[in-house]
């Protein structure tokens, strides 16, 4: 299964390339903090561990519910069709120092969605088991990529997996951004 870095990395990553380039082509104004935002919903379909450990603590000994409904199609879906909705309506953010920064709602919902389906297909391709439709379907459409390794190798793979990430990421930043200079 993919770790917290890989979920928050890969979403950073396809986000912020997409940023350079609608920024080279459009020259419209893309905050960096959108990039943030889909990095952060790359790791929100894990909030159902945090209601299993409530869960635990108040008595109710269960772990049940992870990668029930935050790890189906439908959690993106909603905050997708919420973009749509608010598309049209232009509201802007006025959430804590959010307002500052021009952030709009939609597009806010719209990197959330994207967050959350990245981390939905890596669990899918990585990690199981996955129920892509649950509450309507309780079906397992996971591929388990890792058990494709030899044994003594599973262990590694998603530690190793969050490091290539990270010098991926350090490296687009220095070539694209020039890091370095601001050290």
């Amino acid at each position: 299964m993919p770790e917290a870095v890989t979920h928050i990395l890969i979403p950073i990553l396809l986000v912020a390339i997409f940023r350079d380039f609608y920024k080279s082509i459009n020259k419209k104004k893309f905050p960096l903090h959108y990039v943030l935002i889909a990095g952060l919903g790359g790791v929100l379909p894990d909030i159902d561990i945090v209601f299993s450990v409530i869960q635990n603590l108040i008595g109710i000994q269960t772990w049940d519910i992870h990668k029930t409904f935050t790890h189906s199609l439908f959690f993106p879906l909603i905050l997708f069709a919420l973009f749509i909705i608010l598309k049209p309506v232009n509201v802007k953010a006025r959430i804590c120092n959010i307002g500052k920064h021009n952030l709009k709602l939609s597009i806010i919902s719209l990197m959330l969605s994207i967050g959350i389906l990245i981390h939905i297909l890596l669990d899918t391709l990585f990690g199981g088991p996955s129920y892509l439709f649950y509450p309507l379907l309780i079906t397992d459409y996971a591929i388990y990529i890792f058990d494709y390794l030899p044994r003594e190798l599973r262990s590694l793979a998603p530690p190793l997996l969050d490091g290539i990430l990270l010098v991926i990421w350090l490296a687009y930043l220095e070539l694209k951004h020039k890091i370095s200079d601001f050290i």
